[in-house]
């Protein structure tokens, strides 16, 4: 009220001039107040960037090792010098084990040959470019955030090359700019699985992401399944920024294919990407930034591919992450046949262009609730795919009314 009856004071003076003086003197303390702001942001860097150590990228040998075939039908297929990584007692080496266990293989199995129980995937991306194509598809489970599978070919590499690329924590932050921070918490010399924390970077609006993530690799028939998922860890404690993400899954299996050549030649190197973490915030929202910013970002993937590729012929020194990808777990085909009795099998549907999944939300709230979320949403994981592609949807919308 006191503000008001000032206000009234102030437009009540019978000359403009002096009126518009009094709104300046009232308006100046408000401005120099933004201007503070503007550059308090500009200028602030988390602290807790700067206090973490840095990862070194030491080089290190590996040596094969002779186990034999479980009898669960997996064996490891390399050791590693007790130099790398935290060194873990055999019950260290059993605990990390279970992080990411045989259930996690089968499950990713189930998700590549489509016989998992889920609901049916439905298409929402077809591209491609003179080197690459990309597929992708969409499901929303009953409970739990929308589950992403994409199917992407690139061609002239082959899969070992891939399974080290993207296992390449050291070369990932040469490629993946949102990745602020990676350390390798533990590891696992004989069955490959490690724990890895990250933190990843987001828009000003937004705190950073944290997270604890358990890997492994299984190979099967030239196949490599690759599972990485969140897992618990008392060693980092939680804090309240950056956020750590809990629910995190992103595997994929990488196998050779035949070349768009026509040549009838295994030169091309499939990725089956299977994707779901919880970002926070509306299904409905999250699907469409996803989809608007789905390309953009899977593009930026292979020119980091290519490099990789010119990096490791010239002969430069495998980094940590990239050896550790080469300690697999062995698969046997009986048991791969075993999986193979369960013929559940689900339907791939094409997304109906005349028909929207999921409750039509207007324009005006998808708008008001992106900006809203934006702004002050501090749980989950927002990317840069729903944060951008809500925006750019937005901005086409409005110019074609």
């Amino acid at each position: 009220m006191a503000v008001l009856s000032v206000l009234v004071d102030v437009l009540g003076r019978p000359n403009l001039w002096e009126v518009m003086m009094e709104l300046s003197k009232l308006m100046l303390p408000l401005w120099v107040a933004v201007f503070v702001g503007v550059g308090v942001g500009w200028a602030w860097k988390p602290k807790w960037i700067t206090n973490f150590p840095i990862t070194s990228s030491s080089s290190i040998t590996s040596s094969s090792g002779a186990v034999g075939v479980g009898a669960r039908g997996f064996s490891d297929s390399k050791q590693v010098g007790s130099h790398l990584g935290t060194s873990l007692s055999r019950k260290g080496e059993e605990e990390r084990s279970e992080l990411v266990d045989e259930a996690d293989f089968r499950h990713l199995w189930q998700l590549v040959e489509v016989k998992d129980g889920g609901p049916a995937w439905i298409q929402v991306m077809d591209r491609s470019t003179p080197t690459m194509s990309y597929q992708a598809w969409r499901r929303d489970p009953q409970t739990g955030p929308p589950q992403y599978r994409s199917r992407t070919v690139y061609d002239d590499v082959t899969p070992e090359m891939v399974r080290d690329f993207f296992w390449d924590n050291e070369f990932r932050s040469k490629w993946d700019d949102m990745l602020l921070f990676h350390e390798t918490l533990e590891e696992s010399r004989t069955t490959g699985v490690t724990m890895v924390h990250w933190v990843r970077k987001f828009p000003f609006f937004c705190s950073d992401r944290e997270y604890i993530i358990g890997r492994r690799i299984w190979a099967s028939q030239g196949a490599y399944y690759c599972v990485t998922k969140g897992v618990p860890c008392s060693s980092v404690p939680r804090q309240s920024k950056p956020r750590r993400v809990d629910l995190y899954y992103s595997s994929w299996c990488i196998r050779a294919v035949e070349s768009r050549k026509g040549d009838g030649q295994k030169t091309a190197c499939e990725v089956m990407l299977f994707h779901h973490e919880d970002m926070g915030i509306p299904w409905e929202i999250a699907k469409l930034g996803v989809r608007q910013g789905m390309w953009g970002a899977v593009r930026k993937i292979e020119p980091g591919l290519r490099a990789y590729q010119k990096e490791r012929a010239s002969g430069a020194p495998l980094s940590r992450s990239a050896l550790m990808a080469q300690v697999n777990t062995n698969v046997s085909d009986d048991y791969l046949k075993a999986l193979e009795t369960d013929d559940s099998e689900l339907q791939l549907t094409e997304a109906s262009p005349g028909k929207r999944s999921g409750m039509n939300i207007p324009k005006l709230l998808v708008v008001a609730g992106t900006v809203a979320l934006a702004c002050t949403l501090d749980q989950g994981l927002l990317t840069k795919a729903v944060i951008f592609g809500v925006a750019r949807k937005f901005w086409m919308r409005m110019g074609r009314d």
